[in-house]
């Protein structure tokens, strides 16, 4: 009677342990073979300046793909080579989601070609060429615009540091040097800021300097400014 119980407990497990092998291959080919679980929405989060029709038609999520075949990391890379995008993440929302965050860039500046006008990024990148001259941004005149110069990362980082009141007076930012940063304002006074050092006691030394008659007020050591 012992044997039989034992023999029958044996075989009881080796089913049990059959049964559950059998189970999480059938789970594993349901989930990664079949569209059971498988991408019925693409949800765009952050998206104003691209479309999220834009977003998604770069992402090609396959619809009905198996969620876990989904490569998430091909598709940030290819939603990634839209100039508007900064950083993007993908991720899986379950049961049916793919997720995309995006983080647009933000234009600080504008510099013109005869193809429109360039708008540049914080980093110094110009990454979308509009056909009209846009609203509320400084243009940028300088010898060359790009993210390792320079001249483009002292003048971008110049607007950076100003107070929002001070920025939108600005109409054109102008250098040839690093530490030699002008800009116009629109009542046409030029202010001789220098680099981004400094920029709060620049702005109050600024505000008090441009309650006297002139046409260059200089900031750039804001110890010793001057009228002219």
């Amino acid at each position: 009677m012992k044997a039989a119980a034992t023999r029958q407990r044996a075989l009881r497990r080796r089913w049990i342990a059959l049964l559950s092998v059998v189970t999480v291959v059938a789970l594993g080919y349901l989930l990664y073979f079949t569209s059971f679980l498988g991408v019925a929405s693409v949800e765009v989060i952050g998206a104003s300046a691209e479309p999220p029709e834009v977003i998604r038609a770069a992402a090609a999520v396959p619809e009905r793909q198996p969620m876990l075949r989904v490569n998430t990391g091909e598709i940030a890379a290819r939603i990634d080579k839209l100039p508007g995008v900064a950083s993007v993440d993908v991720s899986r929302s379950w049961p049916s989601t793919i997720k995309i965050t995006v983080t647009e860039r933000t234009p600080v500046a504008f510099f013109t070609d005869p193809d429109g006008a360039h708008l540049v990024d914080a980093t110094g990148l110009a990454y979308k060429v509009l056909p009209n001259t846009p609203e509320g941004l400084p243009e940028l005149s300088l010898a060359r615009i790009a993210p390792d110069d320079p001249v483009t990362r002292s003048a971008v980082a110049v607007l950076m540091s100003l107070p929002e009141a001070l920025k939108h007076q600005i109409t054109t930012v102008r250098a040839q040097t690093p530490g030699g940063v002008e800009f116009t304002l629109k009542n046409s006074k030029v202010v001789r800021w220098g680099d981004a050092t400094d920029p709060d006691r620049k702005a109050k030394v600024l505000a008090v300097l441009l309650t006297r008659n002139g046409h260059t007020y200089d900031v750039a050591s804001p110890e010793l400014p001057t009228v002219s």
